[in-house]
């Protein structure tokens, strides 16, 4: 598979050329960037990839995929080109500014019948992973209440618009994992913090989804905290899940490492990172299922050849979106906003029941 990337800043430097460089049977063929420092850069970390000036000269050189990895606000329209051109394209998160754009490209890749998938790569995290498979057991009974955070001290992020503001950026990842986990949601509340007076971009937020199915997800993500919440917290009626800090392949890839270059180490966490499963009095460590950041990949190139699907669903991120968006409009109003009823999952009165 012969796969282009558009954007050589962090996100398509540290979290998708080394991925698509790892993969077998793929050829990294080249990056859209006109920017000096960033076509160095390239040189230094992959000397044999080209760089481009324009989509169309990367289009020309013959790709099977495209994957997106601009700033938001050049994103939906570089997704456009490539879906207009016939090409399977990954659009980075967040995917859109909001539900009408999200929806705009996820009709145009249906009508032109183009597979369209975004870069949720969290789907793949060591804790997630672990997570999953300790719902799979039943080893927590029934869910109550999914808490999920990400907080650090990170100054130089307050206000940056690459991604739209905190909310829509990092909240896409905590969105993504609770509708995975736990399904469709009707209601949501949201509080949002900025650090100056007239912020345009938030640095902090808060939200709480309500799932069809009973579960409440508490999520929350912070720029400027110097005391961070649990990654997790799952909370069920055989016990608890804890684990702290965030999976290591951010700081393997951060680090310029790979699955390339670290094979079996890739996405392995060191068992002081493990999380705990409490009930009462007791208290075990769970062992983490080792990460995989590389699987989305592995999964587009599978679905590009015809075996099975894309590994993240383009209307998966619209509904995504859809919460994204309800979660802003909650902060500013102040008040619970009530989603529609998804087709085949009963009537608002079974569901307020359900979930009184």
């Amino acid at each position: 598979m012969r796969i282009g990337l558009v954007g050589y800043g962090k996100g398509g430097r540290f979290f998708h050329a080394p991925l698509i460089r790892s993969l077998p049977g793929a050829t990294f063929v080249g990056v859209v960037t006109r920017s000096a420092e960033r076509r160095q850069q390239l040189a230094g970390d992959h000397p044999h990839v080209q760089a481009f000036d324009t989509l169309e000269q990367l289009l020309a050189a013959g790709v099977d995929a495209v994957v997106v990895s601009t700033p938001l606000d050049a994103r939906s329209a570089v997704v456009m080109q490539v879906i207009e051109a016939g090409v399977a394209v990954v659009s980075d998160k967040p995917f859109a500014h909001d539900a009408a754009e999200a929806e705009a490209m996820v009709r145009a890749a249906e009508q032109r019948n183009v597979p369209l998938s975004v870069y949720q790569n969290r789907r793949w995290d060591s804790d997630f992973l672990t997570l999953r498979k300790l719902l799979a057991s039943g080893a927590l009974g029934q869910v109550t209440r999914f808490e999920s955070s990400i907080e650090r001290y990170s100054p130089s992020s307050v206000g940056k618009a690459s991604g739209g503001g905190l909310l829509r950026d990092l909240g896409s990842h905590l969105v993504d994992q609770a509708l995975q986990l736990f399904g469709p949601v009707v209601r949501v509340y949201a509080e949002m913090e900025y650090r100056e007076p007239g912020q345009v971009f938030d640095n902090g937020f808060f939200m709480s989804l309500s799932h069809i199915n009973g579960v409440v997800s508490h999520l929350s993500g912070h720029c400027l905290q110097n005391a961070p919440r649990p990654r997790f917290r799952v909370s069920g009626t055989e016990g608890s899940y804890t684990v702290e800090g965030l999976d290591g392949q951010e700081d393997q890839a951060l680090a310029g490492l790979s699955p390339a270059t670290e094979g079996e180490r890739w996405g392995a966490e060191e068992h002081r990172r493990w999380g705990w499963f409490e009930q009462g009095a007791e208290r075990e460590r769970v062992t983490s299922e080792r990460g995989c950041w590389m699987a989305f990949y592995q999964g587009l190139q599978a679905a590009l050849q015809g075996v099975g699907t894309l590994p993240v669903e383009a209307r998966d991120a619209l509904a995504n979106t859809r919460i994204l968006d309800a979660a802003r409009q909650s902060a500013e109003q102040g008040k619970v906003m009530v989603l529609p009823v998804p087709v085949g999952h009963g009537t608002k009165n079974e569901i307020n029941s359900k979930m009184s």
